[in-house]
């Protein structure tokens, strides 16, 4: 004699869910710089495939450079071509000015040797945090610039620059287009 039970349509969904889950290979923890294999810009597609040198301070009166490519293109957005930093903002730029630079602290690991990945993201605030929690604001006026980024793609895609022309301001380079925008480290 054969018994059979019966299980609700809810269960063996949320069954069938939870085992779909435990299949694929659990992800791996990786600090900011560590990258995994050895494979340190695999995947970055912007700037021939290489992540950047910070920029360098510029003079106080110094314009955005505009990109100049052959057949007359041009690119003025703010972005790393050759390793060279275009379209940055004038040092002396008002927007950028803080009555206290750094309120909530300084980020700490910033440079082309610490990438990051982003864990989650709110798009209406501009704000985006990397694991541990840490989160930065993207500047207003450069929002249109970053809100068709892919936030929740895989991959260590983000660089932190220190901005060396305006204080309390760090740079978010994307590996993937080549892109920049300004951000406040909210800590």
């Amino acid at each position: 004699m054969r018994i059979r039970f019966a299980v609700p349509a809810t269960l063996a969904l949320a069954l069938a869910f939870f085992a779909a889950m435990s299949i694929g290979a659990p992800a791996q923890a990786q600090r900011p710089g560590e990258h995994p294999g050895g494979e340190r810009h695999g995947d970055v597609h912007a700037n021939h495939g290489h992540i950047p040198e910070p920029p360098a301070h510029r003079d106080v009166h110094a314009k955005p450079e505009i990109d100049r490519r052959p057949g007359g293109r041009v690119n003025s957005i703010p972005h790393v071509h050759e390793d060279h930093w275009y379209g940055h903002d004038r040092p002396n730029d008002k927007r950028y000015v803080i009555a206290h630079p750094y309120p909530h602290g300084r980020f700490e690991h910033f440079g082309p040797s610490y990438r990051y990945h982003v864990d989650r993201f709110d798009l209406g605030a501009h704000r985006f945090w990397f694991a541990g929690g840490v989160s930065f604001e993207i500047a207003s006026w450069d929002w249109d610039l970053a809100s068709g980024w892919c936030w929740d793609c895989t991959g260590d895609n983000f660089v932190v620059y220190d901005d060396p022309d305006h204080p309390g301001w760090y740079l978010v380079y994307n590996a993937q287009t080549g892109v920049y925008v300004h951000a406040q480290y909210m800590g």
